[in-house]
């Protein structure tokens, strides 16, 4: 068990600095994390998030999934394990945010109101 908690920390101490980047880089990925945050744990699917970030459907797929050049897929929400796909039967995909995606979307929210006081 030891083990396996020093394989996730080092894994979200490597990992973090590459998220807070994909993050700044795109307001997409960030508002789609946030609205993710804001219903957890509960999952949504691609055109209610759409509606929720007020952005395409298209955009909200390749934020989370990687597409062509616009949205890299190492950089994706998926990719990065900000954001987890769930089956919701038939063709639905459900996305919801992982523990790690939490954390991150945490300390961004904590550094946001910090630096908003000063």
């Amino acid at each position: 068990m030891q083990l396996e908690s020093s394989k996730s920390e080092s894994y979200s101490s490597l990992k973090r600095p590459l998220v807070v980047r994909a993050l700044r880089r795109s307001n997409v990925r960030k508002k789609i994390a946030e609205y993710l945050f804001d219903i957890s744990p509960s999952c949504s699917y691609t055109s209610e998030i759409a509606y929720h970030v007020k952005t395409t459907p298209t955009n909200v797929i390749g934020a989370i999934r990687g597409m062509d050049s616009r949205y890299k897929e190492n950089e994706s929400l998926l990719s990065l394990k900000i954001v987890e796909e769930k089956s919701g039967g038939g063709n639905i995909r459900l996305y919801g945010l992982t523990s790690f995606g939490r954390e991150i979307i945490e300390m961004e929210l904590k550094e946001s109101t910090r630096n908003n006081r000063h």
